[in-house]
């Protein structure tokens, strides 16, 4: 990250107004300003970093359990049924705020917005090398 602030950072400080919807040490989250369906909201770590596994352990467990709760009280007060939860890391994968964040997005019978991609076939071989090798650098 730069040194810079992020928007992310300066709405966390207070600088920026934001519709905030849930608060605790570690995570910040409110309506997003230019939302893709009605409730859509941003979750955020208070804790600057631009991509996921740049985290702290703690931050990330936080996020974890708030996306559940933030969740849970959107479909109920939304009445959507579905949802998705998208996160970018990395300006080729679509972030353009590079500050880590999860956007909720309620899904409606009437809803337009959708996240296909083209999918390909699994080498067995090869993803099995690979699996391997992920699963031995975490060690």
């Amino acid at each position: 990250m730069t040194s810079e602030k992020s928007i992310f950072t300066r709405i966390i400080e207070g600088e920026i107004p934001c519709f905030k919807v849930f608060e605790n040490d570690y995570v910040y989250s409110f309506l997003d300003i230019n939302p893709v369906s009605h409730g859509h909201v941003l979750v955020i770590p208070k804790e600057p970093a631009q991509f996921l596994h740049e985290l702290s352990p703690e931050s990330s467990s936080e996020l974890g359990k708030a996306l559940s709760i933030i969740s849970k009280s959107i479909t109920e007060v939304t009445g959507a049924t579905s949802y998705n939860i998208i996160q970018n890391n990395g300006s080729q994968a679509g972030q353009t705020v590079f500050h880590v964040h999860f956007h909720i997005i309620p899904k409606y019978p009437e809803s337009t917005h959708s996240f296909p991609w083209k999918t390909m076939e699994i080498d067995k071989k090869e993803a099995s090398e690979l699996a391997q090798k992920i699963s031995h650098n975490m060690e």
